[in-house]
């Protein structure tokens, strides 16, 4: 069999296997963060399931550059191709969902941030008219904050992790709650920005009243993958109002200064990526001490 192809095989088998565990590891609790907090450790948690994978193919990827090609290992390759096709199929439909999210047109929402590598905000007229000047300032800050972070892009990369993860439960409510976060601090950001909280809530309202005109369902918007928009279903809009409407406490941004840090970022990802790296060495090292008895064992069961 050909290296690539067999590397593709054993990535889909062991890489969905590493998976497993993880997407059923519980969320940490959010509730003593501020907002912009609160939606970081969110998203870290969208990826924690699939760093294993990752590990896993950067030492495949390693084994793989000192494999011969064409591989002469004997193994059964109908064995291993049956055990690793129900993750190709997952692979498949998340693959498949994430380009219709690429190449389909964007939903007309009242008013949302499109366009993944060059966010723009889009405002429909009707809306802008149903307006008064405030509450229109306050719904465009909150889409420049969207365009701000790109959460377009997040949105369609965190849709494409949670399909890697289907069909537990567990990774779809880990999506709607970090969605939800990435619209309570946005709407912190935008009143950090002089936006009165009660203007930023009418917006929202107005916004909700238009989209019950026209019957639009806004949560479809959410789960395409590629708009950030204003408002969710009638709990989370009960839940923004009800936010917006309250003081912003200043002590939260302090806290959330502090644990959404750029540098804290960055650390995770230089840890991420000499993680993959000593992976990679690994896998060159004692790939074939761990994968040829696995050959052969899967030749003689």
């Amino acid at each position: 069999m050909g290296r690539e192809i067999l590397l593709t095989l054993l990535v889909l088998l062991f890489g969905g296997l590493a998976m497993q565990p993880f997407m059923l590891l519980p969320g940490r609790d959010v509730a003593d963060l501020s907002t912009r907090a609160a939606e970081h450790r969110a998203w870290l948690q969208l990826w924690v399931p699939v760093l294993p994978m990752l590990l896993v193919c950067a030492w495949l990827c390693g084994w793989a550059l000192r494999e011969p090609d064409p591989v002469r290992t004997r193994f059964d390759h109908g064995m291993l191709i049956g055990a690793s096709l129900p993750f190709a199929l997952l692979a498949l439909r998340a693959a498949l969902r994430a380009g219709w999210a690429l190449v389909r047109e964007p939903l007309e929402c009242p008013v949302c941030t499109v366009g993944m590598l060059r966010p723009r905000i889009v405002v429909d007229p009707y809306l802008a008219r149903a307006l008064d000047e405030a509450q229109l300032r306050a719904a465009i800050e909150h889409e420049r904050a969207h365009a701000r972070h790109r959460d377009p892009l997040r949105i369609w990369l965190a849709q494409l992790v949670t399909d890697l993860q289907w069909p537990w439960p567990w990774a779809h409510r880990r999506f709607e709650a970090w969605l939800e976060l990435v619209e309570h601090a946005r709407d912190d950001e935008a009143r950090g920005r002089g936006v009165a909280g009660a203007d930023l809530a009418g917006a929202v309202l107005a916004t909700a009243r238009r989209v019950r005109l026209a019957r639009h369902p806004m949560r479809a918007a959410w789960r395409a993958g590629g708009e950030a928009a204003l408002l969710g279903d009638a709990r989370s809009l009960a839940l923004r109002v009800q936010r917006l409407l309250a003081p912003l406490p200043a002590h939260h941004a302090a806290h959330g200064a502090r644990a959404d840090s750029p540098g804290s970022t960055q650390a995770a990802l230089a840890l991420v990526a000499v993680s993959l790296g000593l992976a990679l060495v690994l896998g060159a090292l004692f790939g074939n001490d761990l994968l040829h008895p696995f050959f052969h064992w899967t030749w003689t069961v």
